[in-house]
């Protein structure tokens, strides 16, 4: 009944170069599963080799990458039969009306196609970056995969327009670029364990967030170690099930917290249930198994541990369809038998507050969240810790997030980017070069929103409406470290407010609460300008908290940016 999301499908025509382990990777496209995308990757030569199957019967299909997921502008490869039925494989892109225009340089590059029975396959490859102008540049984070299709065959593709409102089309986020270095076995006294949802009958809604409470046996008294966890879906729901989460009820350990089952934002849902937030898992379409390294494995259990866990299921159904009934989950990979260290997860970014804010009818507005130095020189030990794997996190108008590793004024390497991140796509991924964070070392993350469509501030907060900046970094040892974020110092504040009174003449007052002030605002570009330079300018307020919540030993506001003497060069392209 359910299949493990890993390596599935044989892929028709190999590489020249095939990867260490030949990993196929395999998304759904659509909801019932009739389309699906598949690709292997080769490192050494950068290439990747895609294969679509689709229902037999097509007139033109078109598959391809955009920025954020929108259909046009974007690029495509075009299978198509002309009026002979003859079958044409084209390098084409949409501009920004929809319109389908040939590309000079072609680069969809060894094309394959097959019927097999009821369905058509076909095969091609693409260099990660082709130098081509009009050619998306494969990179590593969130893969927006569009496609779109008709059954009436083409004269020419030139004079297609993608934008026709009655073409069937759709799109889903992958992580092309996967770690494929992560290792395969596991011991032989690993057990599983699995947290499902149980048979529900998912509404005909676009989007639909599930939430089920569930409570660990009583052997989970005993602390074990998470030695992988994956995603188990039902085949009848692997188009449906877009992102699941495991959160752990952070409570004192015999409280009894509602077993909740239902709509993750109902009226109804148990105020109890709030305390499940502590993410455990995370999984995304897509994504394989998540590994923990041989050094370290999850705590998960224990005397002071709560044993209830909340699995969140992310329903993603834009054809409101009915009738689905699921019951998918993640299974963890468990052992009473610990590794030699225990693995923790620390809260980089943005602290939970209104001080931080992002005005309206922004493109890429940035607020920036610091690790000072003096934290991490307070809180870490003398051989400093190992990041291997990273979730990146805002809410509903995050566009880009990345991490800057800074030590005495030089940038090292970045330790995770996503430049075409969406809130709808969140998983945790392991690290392609793990990253060692010293004593001292800052670690300083960047978000960007989009709020075109937003009339009025938006401030941070725990709201789905508000936002957040965070990153959430998987490392070992595990230390005492769990928060170290900051925000914008409260005098710095005050200073920037009464400067809007006293010489924009805007309604912002020292009396007012902080989001008050902010909605006080009239915004123009000057304003959101100087908003802006006061963010990348101004002292912190900063939170370098213990897993207690208790502060480490410090004065933390007024705390000064950290200085990049030295940062990294962009990256090298060889074109």
């Amino acid at each position: 009944m359910y299949r493990v999301l890993a390596t599935i499908l044989i892929i028709t025509a190999k590489p020249t170069t095939q990867t260490k382990r030949d990993q196929i990777f395999h998304v759904p496209l659509n909801a019932d599963g009739s389309i699906s995308f598949n690709w292997l990757l080769d490192y050494p030569n950068e290439m990747v080799t895609f294969e679509i199957h689709i229902p037999a019967s097509y007139g033109w299909f078109a598959v391809g990458f955009s920025d954020h997921g929108e259909h046009f502008p974007a690029d495509y490869c075009l299978l198509w039969k002309d009026m002979k039925s003859r079958v044409h494989f084209e390098d084409v892109w949409a501009d920004t009306g929809g319109m389908i225009h040939l590309d000079r340089q072609q680069d969809c590059g060894r094309f394959r196609v097959k019927r097999v029975r009821n369905t058509t396959k076909f095969t091609f490859q693409r260099k990660f970056d082709t130098c081509d102008f009009e050619d998306y540049v494969i990179e590593d984070g969130t893969t927006h995969v569009v496609w779109a299709r008709s059954a009436d065959p083409l004269y020419k593709p030139t004079g297609l327009n993608i934008s026709s409102p009655g073409e069937d089309k759709g799109m889903v986020r992958v992580q092309l670029l996967k770690n494929t270095n992560v290792e395969a076995s596991l011991p032989g006294y690993v057990q599983s364990k699995d947290i499902l949802a149980e048979r529900v009958k998912v509404p005909a809604d676009e989007t639909t967030y599930w939430c089920h409470v569930h409570k660990l046996d009583v052997e989970f008294r005993k602390k074990h170690h998470v030695y992988r966890y994956e995603a188990l879906i039902p085949r009848t729901s692997e188009g449906l099930v877009h992102h699941m989460e495991v959160f752990h009820c952070v409570a004192p350990p015999d409280e009894e917290i509602p077993l909740y089952v239902g709509n993750c934002f109902a009226q109804d849902r148990p105020k109890e249930t709030q305390v499940c937030k502590r993410v455990l898992a995370a999984w995304a379409m897509g994504a394989p198994p998540f590994t923990y390294p041989e050094e370290a494995g999850l705590p998960l259990g224990g005397p002071d541990f709560n044993l209830h866990i909340m699995l969140e299921i992310h329903y993603n159904n834009p054809e409101r369809k009915s009738g689905f009934v699921d019951s998918s989950g993640i299974r963890f990979h468990v052992s009473p038998k610990l590794k030699a260290m225990d693995a923790g997860v620390i809260e980089l970014g943005l602290e939970y507050t209104d001080k931080m804010a992002i005005p309206p009818g922004q493109e890429a507005f940035p607020l920036t969240g610091y690790c000072v130095s003096e934290c991490t020189a307070v809180s870490l030990p003398p051989e400093g810790i190992t990041i291997f794997g990273s979730q990146l996190h805002t809410h509903l108008t995050g566009v880009k997030v990345y991490t800057r590793h800074v030590r005495d004024g030089v940038e090292m390497m970045e330790l995770n980017r996503d430049d075409h991140y969406s809130t709808h796509f969140q998983e945790i991924r392991r690290l392609k070069k793990p990253v060692k964070v010293l004593p001292g070392d800052a670690l300083i993350t960047r978000c960007y929103y989009n709020t075109e469509d937003r009339d009025n501030v938006t401030l941070g907060g725990f709201a789905i409406t508000d936002e957040m900046c965070v990153n959430y970094v998987h490392y070992f040892p595990a230390t005492e470290l769990e928060v170290c974020k900051s925000a914008i110092s409260d005098h710095a504040l005050s200073t920037y407010f009464n400067y809007m009174k006293e010489w924009e003449g805007q309604d912002t007052s020292w009396s007012r609460a902080i989001s008050d002030n902010y909605q006080a605002i009239q915004w123009n570009k000057m304003r959101v300008q100087l908003l802006r330079d006061v963010y990348q300018e101004a002292p912190l307020s900063m939170q370098c908290n213990m897993s207690t919540g208790d502060r480490f030993p410090g004065y933390w506001e007024n705390t000064p940016l950290t200085p990049i003497l030295t940062p990294q060069p962009p990256p090298f392209r060889t074109c």
